[in-house]
């Protein structure tokens, strides 16, 4: 046996040699007989005279002294190991530490016994880990490691176990079925576009039963994992999703995009059903309690509706349960946590996704880890006891045992990476179009707007003269100016409520508006929830911005950038941030990819991820085709293989539910057979900034899916 695997200190190893010199030193010159106080004094004297001499293989020696292999150890380590002490049945006492390891198997630690080490051999899949000097083992095989150790003959092993809390998650996660089989019923089209490590996180989702907290990092696609695991367990289909207000129309559009149903069987409850709905979903009021039925294959609601439609949720039995921004469950006492948590429990399948798991508050953990396992988190105090200790602001409210909460959720329920962790799989930049639901209300005013620019184009086309037909086309020019602008003011509660979102998940980010009122609502909002931000604006100073550059690159409390797409994006260096959001367009492709290179850029060492925040039936609608348009014209390359502005391949590139585009307010002329080819913005109106104009597209856009 190597001397490696004593586990014992240098001091240890000295005072080993030291005992081993004093016995032979004995030996050789056995004291007189006296009083017991002269034969201390005598060993004690010949000891010291002794010189000591190198003794070749000593200490190997020593270790195989004992027949039953157990090492004979020096008095002053007695009262650490107690290896040598006998019980009065004449058992040795040893003692063996079992904990959770951070590769979510067990590991124990003991001091080294040749009796112990064979029965740790006989356990099934055990192995020895040099490095950290442990015993590892599958949580499998934790019973017969128990077994086994109570077994072995002439020793009494104190084994110091897991906490009945980790005994018990566990044992739960043990029982749950394997599900990796079904990876194979991935539809090709999906799977093929799959990164490795979102193969890999539908995997762990299956491996462990499909009840799963998914926490990859904001930019990730969670979302599209959790579509492919649905994918796999069509059987237990129809599947409840509950999400934030502001994700609830790009769930509906992931979905239809990659599962490829009818946009019929795509349900959403929204707060009014009149709205826009290009996509064909089946949309229900939420004001209509009493009629709403969930009978979609997906259904889409937000927390906030949870309370109302419990006990009808309740009564639906649905297995398959999606809950994303699951940190929207943190607190026990809200509504929305007391109401949806019964429905999760209740599922067959349930899948958390959060980019703030709050690891560092264990107590925010509680409740979502309860909805996954409800028969192991079902006693708070069990729970806050074990890792919530320490808190200075309540019961609760510190973190102990960290290490072995973290293991043990990985272990579980968690599966966790990080954009530096996989960003050798990640593209440089990445795009995603985010539609936002709008308020009746605030789509009036532009409804009303497409349709006088109806009107003023059926007037252009029944001019008399020349002279007529240019006093039209100003006219058509300043109503889509005036659609651009209220455009702005409509999307702004959805903005904020998507910004609020953003502001959960902790990154630091950039974000882009062009008028005024955008940018002052967004400014107002981050101020309003506390969070540390940094303006820049036409009437920002140039003497003041490099000043504000440097506090959000180097101060960690300062998380957001406030830019106008025009003054904040150029010449700046902003790559502190990987995460980018517009909340407007502009009518410039150049602008956008020049804003978009204030996080991508020298020194950003991740991946950028850029969001695009549209609303249907506004000038989105328009400058979005603009835009692509433009680019394919310029032939500018992106993402190194694409000559369009086009959101990651992983992701849909046109929504679903913007079949329809400009054509709807503005037909395309007479001689125009293809919708793909549809004439952009400039070629009914100039840019009253005399930007050069557009030419026509010549090339066929790319079929709207």
């Amino acid at each position: 046996m190597d001397v490696e695997d004593w586990d014992l200190s240098a001091e240890d190893l000295d005072s080993l040699e030291r005992d081993a010199f004093q016995k032979i030193a004995q030996l050789r010159n056995p004291p007189p007989q006296s009083s017991p106080h002269q034969h201390y004094n005598s060993a004690t004297t010949t000891t010291n005279h002794f010189p000591p001499k190198p003794l070749p293989n000593l200490r190997t020696q020593t270790v195989g002294a004992s027949s039953q292999g157990a090492r004979a150890l020096p008095t002053s380590l007695k009262s650490r190991t107690n290896n040598d002490e006998h019980s009065k049945k004449g058992l040795i006492k040893f003692s063996v530490k079992f904990f959770l390891h951070s590769s979510g198997n067990i590991a124990a630690k003991f001091q080294y016994d040749q009796v112990v080490v064979a029965t740790f051999r006989k356990i099934p899949n055990s192995s020895w880990n040099a490095k950290e000097r442990l015993w590892v083992f599958p949580l499998s095989s934790l019973s017969e490691a128990e077994k086994f150790l109570g077994e072995v003959s002439g020793y009494n092993i104190q084994v110091e176990n897991l906490d009945p809390l980790v005994q018990r998650a566990i044992a739960a996660a043990s029982a749950v079925p394997d599900l990796q089989d079904r990876y194979y019923k991935i539809p090709s089209y999906i799977e093929s576009k799959l990164l490795p490590f979102q193969r890999e996180g539908v995997r762990f989702i299956l491996q462990h039963g499909g009840r799963v907290l998914l926490a990859d990092e904001m930019g990730l696609g969670k979302t599209l994992q959790a579509i492919a695991v649905a994918s796999c367990i069509q059987e237990s289909w129809p599947v409840l999703i509950i999400a934030p207000s502001s994700l609830r129309l790009q769930w509906a559009s992931m979905i239809q995009q990659w599962l490829n149903i009818p946009s019929s069987d795509i349900l959403i409850v929204l707060p009014q059903s009149g709205g826009s709905n290009r996509g064909g979903f089946n949309i229900i009021s939420s004001s209509a309690k009493n009629s709403i039925r969930l009978d979609g294959l997906f259904n889409i609601i937000s927390y906030d509706l949870v309370p109302k439609l419990q006990n009808m949720l309740m009564k639906c039995d649905f297995k398959v349960v999606i809950a994303d921004e699951s940190h929207f469950l943190k607190n026990a006492q809200a509504k929305r946590t007391t109401a949806s948590l019964p429905v999760i429990k209740k599922a067959q399948y349930a899948l958390l996704l959060s980019g703030t798991p709050a690891l560092s508050r264990p107590i925010e953990l509680f409740k979502q880890l309860e909805a996954l396992y409800p028969d192991v988190y079902k006693n708070v105090h069990d729970y806050g006891n074990r890792y919530c200790k320490g808190g200075f602001f309540g019961l609760y409210q510190g973190a102990s045992n960290h290490e072995e909460l973290h293991n043990l959720m990985k272990a579980t329920v968690l599966i966790r990476r990080l954009k530096n962790d996989v960003l050798t799989e990640l593209p440089v930049k990445r795009r995603q179009q985010v539609f936002l639901d709008l308020a009746d209300k605030d789509m009036k005013e532009i409804n009303a707007l497409f349709r006088e620019l109806e009107m003023v184009k059926t007037k252009i086309k029944a001019a008399k003269s020349q002279e007529e037909a240019e006093s039209l086309k100003f006219t058509q020019k300043n109503i889509i100016n005036k659609i651009y602008t209220d455009s702005a003011e409509a999307k702004i509660p959805s903005v904020l409520d998507y910004v609020g979102t953003v502001i959960e998940a902790g990154c630091k980010f950039l974000i882009f508006a062009h008028h005024q009122p955008m940018i002052d609502s967004i400014h107002d909002f981050l101020r309003k929830k506390k969070v540390g931000c940094i303006r820049i604006d036409g009437g920002t100073p140039a003497a003041s911005r490099q000043q504000l550059v440097t506090e959000f690159q180097e101060k960690e409390s300062i998380k957001a950038a406030v830019l106008s797409i025009k003054a904040g994006g150029v010449g700046l260096t902003l790559t502190a941030a990987s995460t980018v959001i517009f909340a407007e367009l502009s009518w410039t492709p150049g602008d956008l990819i020049q804003a978009e290179d204030r996080a991508h850029r020298i020194g950003q060492v991740s991946s950028v991820n850029i969001y695009y925040l549209l609303a249907n039936d506004t000038v989105d609608d328009i400058i979005w085709d603009v835009v692509q348009s433009k680019l394919e014209n310029l032939g500018q390359m992106l993402d190194g293989h694409e000559k369009a502005l086009e959101v990651s391949a992983s992701l849909p590139e046109n929504s679903p539910s913007k079949q329809k585009t400009l054509d709807q307010f503005i037909r395309r002329p007479e001689n125009m057979d293809s919708p793909s080819k549809q004439k952009t913005l400039d070629e009914f109106v100039r840019r009253c900034d005399n930007m050069d104009r557009l030419e026509h597209d010549a090339n066929p856009k790319r079929s709207r899916n």
